[in-house]
């Protein structure tokens, strides 16, 4: 009898993936948009991810030698680099390009940092905080940039550091000429619909650079749980089926941690990429 009590108070596979993909939040959300409510578990481990991030590039830059590097040291500077090469290939101006390429670094690295948040054991940390809280029903996501809000908020950064720009490189009065004279030439009549492509074409890279990131690392983070309900459906399964049940947990985890590992470097490495080129955009004039 016990055993059917404890199996009938188990999950099934949809209220499952329903709590992992819910979010310890400061309130209880009222509709699909909600900005009273703040998702504290993205906001806690964006910003350790992000804290951890900058001590590593500092540990980086204050043992670095003229010697033989070490392994850490050698890493970095490559990373550095890359993105200097970038940086020097996009944005031409060699005054912003001392802020910009930092900037690029500090985004890839701390991107990468909460994508590979992904690669943890999809129960490890909820179960943590279950026990921290005593609450067995307590929610808790471990991966920042599989929240919307968040990637939306790192897009919209990206945004006002390219109106920044726009504004230092082109003063005001020719940023604006600008806004009302691109893409279809200095025409009075056409003011109107040159500002509405303006428009139309921030709000686009902004909510593009947002969705691409979050689509892909939510997807990701699916495709997890749908592992670990495969390893967990042992419950119902007799000795054969148990045996394959875990044996294919096994290989499907390791299979997908290693190709999402490729994929979480990908996208932390195209966020920057496009980070460079607004930014760069912003630097030229039409």
């Amino acid at each position: 009898m016990a055993a059917e009590g404890h199996e009938a108070a188990a999950p099934t596979a949809g209220e499952y993936i329903i709590h992992h993909l819910h979010h310890a939040q400061s309130g209880t959300q009222k509709g699909i948009v909600d900005f009273s409510v703040v998702n504290l578990d993205s906001l806690f481990f964006s910003i350790l991810l992000g804290v951890v991030g900058c001590f590593l590039l500092w540990r980086a830059a204050k043992s670095a030698t003229s010697g033989v590097p070490g392994r850490f040291q050698a890493a970095v500077e490559i990373l550095v680099e890359i993105v200097a090469d970038q940086a020097k290939g996009i944005v031409h101006n060699a005054n912003s390009r001392k802020l910009v390429a930092p900037l690029a670094l500090t985004v890839f690295v701390w991107i990468f940092l909460m994508n590979a948040m992904d690669l943890f054991p999809v129960d490890l940390f909820p179960w943590v905080w279950q026990q921290i809280t005593g609450d067995h029903h307590a929610y808790l996501r471990v991966v920042p940039t599989a929240d919307l809000s968040m990637t939306m908020g790192l897009s919209l950064g990206v945004l006002i550091t390219c109106l920044i720009y726009n504004v230092k490189m082109k003063g005001a009065g020719g940023w604006a000429h600008e806004l009302v004279a691109a893409p279809f030439g200095d025409k009075v009549y056409l003011y109107p619909v040159n500002f509405l492509m303006q428009l139309i074409e921030f709000a686009a890279k902004t909510i593009s650079h947002g969705m691409r990131l979050f689509g892909n690392m939510y997807a990701g983070e699916l495709i997890f749980l749908l592992i670990a309900l495969m390893g967990g459906a042992y419950a119902s399964m007799g000795p054969v089926g148990y045996g394959l049940l875990a044996l294919g947990h096994v290989v499907a985890g390791f299979v997908w941690a290693a190709f999402h590992l490729i994929i979480i470097t990908l996208q932390a490495f195209v966020f920057m990429m496009l980070t460079l080129v607004y930014i760069g955009q912003a630097h030229d004039a039409h």
